[in-house]
């Protein structure tokens, strides 16, 4: 990291993988006491900085942007033998020598089935000191009962595990109905429930012992001078013990993801809900507060995942498996009555905004087969008068539903998917659009006049030029807000199609940026000559990692 900060100092460091650092004592992958080897070798090597992707608990998926919980750490760091309950235990050697056997020789292990043997020895632990554990957390003076009132999340994230465990890690939108939408006091009764009491603890148990492993790990790498950085990923799954007890905060019906671009011509669909922002401003942000709060436990910096995101998220409809049809979050949209005033009625509104699809253009991938098109695309389209051209019906609400349609062929599937992707305006509401991202390129565009596509984009282009203001302010309230919350140097993963206000915003608000110097460049100057990092706000450049970048 490299600043022209007084505050922080030029460091070199490494970002990487907890799970990487496996040493001979833990157990088929790194552990949290592992770091403290780790930083004796980065200090010796010259390096100040370690940046880690995130450790939350991410169940049975193994992508560590994936989490179960915004604040629960991995049990699958936890070292056993370091364990306090460890040594009481006599089949404890045993288990964990089994453990080892099975999982040490693995070239790259096995996640799924490490976390699922882990879990078994840490539930023959806990098991066998149940009774002193229930005990201290109904003490209302322990170091439980404290800590469970000092971290109130774990509640939520117990009932959650014990419903998951109790419906074989299914999601739980899978799960009963009375299940699904849970409100604050029925989780709070399901907590208070007796005879789920034991299993509910062990998830406590494990929060609490990962939590002293990594604040133990975190306090020996700063007292050998070495800066700790987390990594907050900017997106929850859906399948999450936050989006589940959460609802207000999380739009289900929209998932985030980026807009299409050369290399990802579709897009990007990370099939996550993006925030309702309007509802954690009335909260206070008290969500994403707490949630860097817990995370300065044990980081004094952190990687602010897709900054971008803050300023304007990429949102498409639930029941699109690309993003192409997607909307940015804010955005000025389009309203019909500004179409109309620009001299486009009801029908070329229609025309740039509905697909319409011509019957020859599917009997071309149909054997040239004229009446079995004619039953395929009825099931999916009303044709327009005696016209061989077709509109999607309206029970169409996404490619997702022509994907599931039964008795078409994928062929013809792929083709009309094509189509429904294929306008120039998406529709947001009944009368009001946004522009297609690459609307240039769609084909209702390329059949405008001259004076239509001028009029149109004149359109659109004074629409954009107010959205870099939305962004601008909406980047301005919720960064300022979040990295307020706690005294962690705060560094921005800035990488993409940024808005141009985000080196000021960044710099105003002392957010370090993390460029990946070969792609700072003055991009629309002949030449495109690489950036002074001098031209930037002060404290503003950090320059990236290898991960990164």
């Amino acid at each position: 990291m490299s600043t022209n900060s007084k505050e922080i100092p030029v460091l070199t460091g490494t970002a990487i993988p907890l799970g990487a650092l496996k040493t001979k004592s833990s157990c088929g992958v790194g552990e949290f006491p592992d770091l403290v080897p780790f930083a004796d070798f980065c200090k010796k090597a010259g390096l100040g900085l370690i940046q880690l992707l995130p450790v939350n608990d991410t169940g049975t998926e193994s992508s560590p942007y994936s989490a179960l919980s915004a604040f629960a750490l991995h049990p699958i760091y936890i070292s056993i033998e370091g364990l306090p309950e460890f040594d009481s235990v006599p089949d404890a050697k045993k288990a964990l020598k089994d453990l080892h056997k099975k999982h040490d020789s693995q070239l790259r292990y096995n996640y799924r089935q490490l976390r699922s043997d882990k879990l078994k020895v840490l539930r023959l632990l806990f098991d066998s000191n149940v009774n002193s554990f229930v005990k201290d957390a109904e003490s209302k003076n322990s170091e439980v009962s404290k800590w469970i009132s000092e971290n109130p999340w774990v509640t939520e994230y117990a009932v959650f595990m014990e419903l998951k465990r109790q419906y074989k890690e299914a999601s739980w939108k899978e799960w009963p109905e009375k299940y699904k939408r849970i409100t604050k006091k029925q989780i709070e009764k399901r907590w208070l429930d007796e005879k789920l009491r034991e299993n509910h603890l062990f998830y406590v148990w494990l929060q609490l012992r990962a939590s002293q492993q990594f604040k133990d790990a975190a306090k020996k790498i700063a007292d050998k001078g070495l800066l700790l950085k987390g990594d907050i990923p900017i997106m929850m799954n859906e399948d999450s013990a936050d989006a589940w007890a959460h609802p207000e905060f999380f739009d289900d019906t929209m998932r985030a993801g980026s807009p299409p671009d050369g290399g990802t011509p579709e897009g990007q669909n990370w099939g996550f809900p993006v925030y309702r922002w309007d509802n954690l401003a009335k909260d206070g942000y008290s969500w994403w507060k707490n949630r860097l709060i817990s995370a300065s436990q044990y980081y004094k910096a952190y990687r602010i995942d897709h900054v971008l995101g803050f300023f304007r998220i990429w949102a498409t409809p639930e029941n699109e498996s690309s993003a192409i049809l997607g909307m940015t979050q804010p955005s000025d949209c389009i309203s019909r009555q500004e179409l109309h005033d620009i001299g486009f009625n009801d029908d070329r509104i229609r025309w740039l905004s509905q697909p319409h699809v011509p019957t020859r253009a599917i009997e071309d991938v149909n054997n040239n087969d004229y009446l079995g098109t004619h039953g395929y695309l009825h099931k999916l389209m009303d044709r327009i008068g005696n016209e061989e051209l077709w509109l999607f019906k309206k029970e169409i609400t996404g490619d997702k539903d022509i994907w599931n349609a039964s008795d078409i062929p994928d062929s013809v599937k792929a083709r009309l998917v094509q189509f429904w992707r294929d306008r120039t305006l998406v529709t947001v509401s009944e009368d009001v659009f946004v522009p297609l991202w690459l609307y240039r390129d769609s084909g209702p565009w390329k059949s405008l006049s001259d004076d239509e596509r001028w009029r149109l984009n004149e359109l659109i282009s004074r629409k954009a030029a107010h959205q870099e203001y939305l962004w601008e302010q909406q980047a301005r309230t919720l960064l300022g807000e979040l990295t307020s919350a706690t005294d962690m140097i705060a560094c921005a993963e800035d990488l993409g199609a940024n808005p141009e206000s985000l080196p000021s915003v960044l710099g105003d608000l002392s957010i370090l940026r993390l460029c990946v110097i070969r792609w700072c460049r003055d991009w629309d100057i002949p030449g495109k000559p690489y950036k002074a990092f001098e031209s930037y706000p002060k404290h503003s450049v950090a320059t990236a990692s290898v991960h990164d970048s």
